[in-house]
């Protein structure tokens, strides 16, 4: 299937690095015009001009915006920008996000309310201006980026966990009202994929006497299907979900993750 999304623009958020930027090149590759949001202006640019390279010979736009989307302000003020640059958007991407883990009695206060503003928010403040664009022209897509632990949480995987679940009930209530509209509001739930956290967390204590390689095997062992996702695998999931091919897929989570959420 030759999946096309000429003439659409897509935003993404966390879009310089990591799943972000794989989506990004999916997207323009596919003909969508694209914002990437991210907090730093130097991996924008390099990440520009990739995905601008794998735009080829489509008629991709391709801008990269400076944003903290964890402040209600930036998103405003960015939104403009992105408005006036590409005229409309068509589909939202809320992809901003890490891990924050850690035992329940030492997340603090700040803790928790930085994970919300990161994650939960963002995707609030980004659909609230989305939504009356899409529903006007009756097109629209959403795609909330969230994680397996936000179906099964785990010991020690707070504030994440509980940032991802809210995300996923947001994403469900989006999706009720606004079905009639034409606007389509899904959740992907990642696993675990390759990406430059990963990369990092192997310089790290995790990693001391391993290859990467080594390191990352040690990963898939809990993987049913033996190893860990490709950033790619999961940009074309959400290629298919945010074309018209993905017409009559709304309110739902689907798990990217080779088999490892014990929920479906």
């Amino acid at each position: 299937m030759d999946v096309r999304m000429d003439g659409r623009v897509a935003v993404i958020t966390g879009g310089s690095t990591g799943l972000g930027l794989a989506m990004a090149k999916e997207f323009a590759a596919s003909g969508a015009s694209v914002a990437m949001l991210a907090r730093k202006a130097d991996a924008l640019a390099s990440a520009k001009a990739e995905v601008q390279k794998a735009a080829g010979k489509t008629n991709a736009k391709v801008e990269g915006y400076s944003c903290d989307v964890s402040k209600a302000a930036p998103i405003a003020e960015t939104w403009k920008k992105i408005e006036a640059d590409f005229g409309k958007v068509d589909i939202v991407v809320n992809n901003a996000g890490i891990s924050h883990a850690k035992a329940f009695d030492t997340v603090t206060d700040e803790d928790w309310q930085g994970d919300l503003d990161l994650k939960l928010f963002a995707a609030i403040r980004l659909c609230r201006l989305a939504f009356p664009g899409m529903r006007e022209r009756k097109w629209g897509r959403v795609i909330n980026v969230l994680n397996i632990g936000a179906k099964a949480p785990g010991a020690n995987s707070t504030p994440t966990s509980v940032s991802r679940a809210a995300g996923l009930a947001l994403t469900k209530a989006m999706s009720q009202e606004n079905a009639k509209h034409g606007v389509l509001v899904n959740a992907m739930m990642v696993g675990l994929i390759e990406s430059d956290q990963w990369a990092r967390r192997h310089k790290g204590p995790a990693g001391e006497g391993k290859t990467y390689e080594q390191f990352l095997a040690g990963m898939a062992s809990r993987i049913p299907l033996g190893r860990m996702g490709k950033a790619e695998e999961f940009a074309r999931m959400a290629c298919f979900l945010c074309s018209d091919a993905g017409s009559f897929i709304t309110g739902v989570s689907i798990n990217v993750d080779g088999g490892a959420s014990p929920v479906t």
